[in-house]
């Protein structure tokens, strides 16, 4: 699953709108559109309703929806998990007396 794609879903869930979500994405409504259509058909549902004013959740975005937003923390979360700085520091002692 396109992780773009998935960002991109949730954007447009929480803008109410495509050209609303491209903004925020800095990206174009096209981008958007391509995005939100390759995961439908990777999905094998609907995730909106498109009218001219907007975009509204279908039943499967509802559903899907909060699954999207534990992807990308997951995902934000992996790669923290290797940024420098992000893991405790850990120090071997080889032998007591070099301890001291």
């Amino acid at each position: 699953m396109d992780l773009d794609a998935v960002r991109t879903f949730v954007a447009v869930a929480d803008a109410g709108r495509f050209q609303e979500a491209a903004h925020r994405l800095a990206v174009t409504q096209q981008a958007v559109s391509k995005r939100v259509a390759a995961l439908e058909r990777d999905l094998g549902a609907r995730l909106f309703t498109r009218a001219p004013r907007g975009a509204r959740l279908t039943i499967d975005g509802q559903a899907f929806l909060p699954h999207a937003r534990e992807l990308l923390r997951a995902a934000e979360r992996a790669a923290a998990s290797v940024r420098p700085g992000s893991r405790a520091l850990r120090v071997d002692v080889i032998g007591r007396r070099l301890a001291r």
